[in-house]
């Protein structure tokens, strides 16, 4: 059953569980609540899973933003970290991909803009003068995508908007969204779509007035530099291979994913184009 916590956990759970392995043996696989804000048995669901297929403990290493995670991995801090095709890219001269999971069948989801349900708005251009919530500077959905819409027009979101915040959490903005603290959001397609099951209460109070294109769904990555390292190879293969026992089935439940693949940069195409229009207009 899908917990009705979802996507609502603090740094704290996860520091938790982080220290039940020894960090000299286990396996680091880094994450933020940008993305996976999920709720401690969730959390406990993944790290038990992973770390029974790869015969060794995965820690959890969580850090409040992308450009924190992508820093740590970049160091070494982590073996491993659960991105966005945004930093991927950014840093595909040292990363490569692991796996990329699948949601709905396919390895790709959308950005979506969404505002309170009452909202008449449209589209972006209704949005103009309003204040905003994005969800990380480094996030796909939850920044690029409306960022380049708005660059496409010669336009910067400090510009278009009257007041833009940042939440670092996809739930946070359907949240400040919901309680009118902001008239509209900038928000991952897969999250708003998760917590219309667990926490319909919440998106009930928000409208989606625009959807992205398909793009390249949140990869597993590492450094390319250890790719061929044993380790990294089996917590590879645990990642591919989830569907495959029930502790997998039940973590992939949970996350309301379908399983995962090793995945083509080629799946990232849209997210570069998106970048190169916003390098173009700034």
């Amino acid at each position: 059953m899908l917990s009705r916590r979802m996507f609502s956990i603090g740094a704290a759970t996860l520091g938790f569980l982080s220290r039940q392995a020894d960090a000299q043996t286990s396996f680091r696989l880094g994450l933020t609540p940008v993305f996976l804000d999920n709720d401690s048995e969730t959390i406990d669901r993944l790290r038990t899973s992973l770390s029974y297929a790869a015969g060794m403990p995965v820690t959890l290493v969580q850090k409040r933003t992308y450009q924190e995670v992508t820093g740590l991995l970049l160091e070494g801090g982590v073996d491993a970290a659960w991105l966005c095709g945004y930093p991927f890219l950014q840093h595909r001269d040292e990363l490569s991909l692991v796996a990329v999971p699948l949601w709905q069948g396919t390895p790709t989801y959308r950005s979506y803009l969404i505002t309170s349900k009452e909202d008449q708005a449209s589209g972006l251009t209704d949005l103009r003068g309003g204040a905003h919530a994005f969800s990380d500077p480094n996030s796909n959905s939850g920044y690029l995508v409306t960022a380049s819409d708005l660059a496409r027009n010669n336009l910067r979101p400090e510009q278009f908007f009257s007041r833009i915040i940042f939440t670092y959490g996809h739930r946070n903005v359907v949240r400040a969204v919901a309680g009118g603290l902001v008239r509209s959001g900038s928000v991952d397609g897969y999250v708003w779509e998760a917590l219309t099951k667990v926490e319909p209460e919440l998106t009930d109070r928000t409208r989606v007035i625009s959807r992205s294109e398909p793009l390249g769904f949140p990869p597993f990555c590492a450094r390319t530099d250890r790719i061929g390292e044993p380790d990294l190879a089996v917590f590879q293969a645990a990642l591919l291979q989830m569907t495959e026992s029930e502790r997998g089935r039940d973590a992939l439940t949970l996350l309301q994913l379908d399983g995962m693949i090793r995945g083509e940069v080629a799946l990232f195409d849209g997210i570069l184009t998106r970048m190169q229009d916003l390098a173009g207009h700034h």
